[in-house]
């Protein structure tokens, strides 16, 4: 079992910039590849980005290539979701997901077991 819990997200303006967290407590942190996933009302949850178990591999959507940035810390358990240039269509609940699967691709949420609650982030106009 893996428990998530996000923290982070708030009201900003476009141009600004966020840094998600979540907090992953109950399996050996090294042994799971995480994620972000995202989801606007009315519309399918999407891929934001993506870290290897080591850290060493980072994969990011199409809509958020060159303004966010995945990473984890494998002492604290943590990972986290830096992103910049904020624009109202970034605006969404986000979700921190952890995969304990040995395969499956890391874009799609079928390959994730575990997630988190989410934490809205909202970026005005």
């Amino acid at each position: 079992q893996v428990q998530l819990v996000e923290s982070g997200g708030g009201l900003v303006q476009a141009g600004g910039s966020l840094r998600l967290s979540c907090a992953a407590s109950g399996r050996a942190f090294t042994t799971t590849r995480m994620g972000w996933f995202r989801q606007a009302p009315g519309q399918e949850r999407e891929f934001v980005a993506a870290i290897s178990r080591s850290g060493g591999a980072k994969y990011y959507g199409d809509s958020v290539q060159g303004r966010c940035t995945i990473s984890r810390d494998n002492v604290r358990n943590m990972v986290y979701l830096e992103m910049n240039s904020l624009k109202p269509e970034d605006t969404a609940v986000y979700y921190c997901a952890a995969s304990t699967l040995y395969s499956g691709s890391l874009y799609v949420s079928e390959s994730y077991n575990y997630w988190g609650q989410g934490t809205q982030v909202t970026v005005s106009s």
